[in-house]
């Protein structure tokens, strides 16, 4: 009698999830596709819109439709792009076989990238201090700053291998590094100040 009442109960159990499974299947599916339509959207507004979607669509489920969300998503993908730049730059500043004036200029990214890491991340640490400060202009004034900073030091990082004086691998790997963290912070730094502006 156990035993039927059991397989009755199972039997029930499996038809309800069944019967329900589709519809959450479907509710999660609708809030991945409006997550995604949302950073799609709001990457459309910034200057490498292809860059800014395929960089934080996999964190929609984080992100959701939270304008300050993308915004820290966008300064964390940066600052890890950032990291391990800065590390392949120093690896590559030690190589055997570079010119005097490649060192030199891979010495000087290295540290511009080590600056621009550091102001990411203070980006990212003021970002978090928002929830418990009701300073938001002042907290915002100084994300903004360190982001445009932190862009510079990228640029400045950058012209050290134009020119004709550069040539070979070594500057097109570094050109090409570098100006995948400049536009991946242009693009936070876009999105910040998108966030700004509906909070203001």
């Amino acid at each position: 009698m156990e035993t039927s009442s059991a397989l009755a109960n199972l039997a029930t159990t499996v038809l309800f999830c069944l019967a329900i499974c589709p519809y959450t299947t479907l509710i999660s599916s609708a809030q991945t596709s409006t997550n995604t339509e949302f950073i799609r959207t709001s990457c459309g507004k910034t200057t490498y819109p292809d860059l800014c979607y395929t960089s934080l669509s996999g964190h929609a489920s984080l992100i959701q439709t939270s304008p300050k969300l993308l915004a820290s998503a966008a300064l964390t993908v940066t600052l890890d792009k950032a990291r391990l730049t800065s590390a392949m730059m120093a690896r590559l500043s030690k190589a055997r076989g570079m010119k005097p004036r490649e060192v030199g200029a891979m010495q000087d990214c290295v540290e511009e990238l080590s600056d621009s890491v550091d102001e990411l991340r203070r980006s990212i640490d003021e970002m978090g201090q928002m929830k418990r400060s009701s300073n938001f202009g002042l907290i915002m004034n100084d994300v903004q700053t360190w982001v445009s900073a932190a862009l510079t030091d990228e640029d400045t990082c950058s012209d050290g291998f134009a020119g004709r004086m550069m040539n070979g691998n070594v500057k097109t790997v570094v050109r090409n590094e570098i100006l995948t963290i400049a536009h991946l912070t242009s693009n936070a730094l876009a999105l910040i100040n998108r966030y700004a502006s509906l909070h203001g």
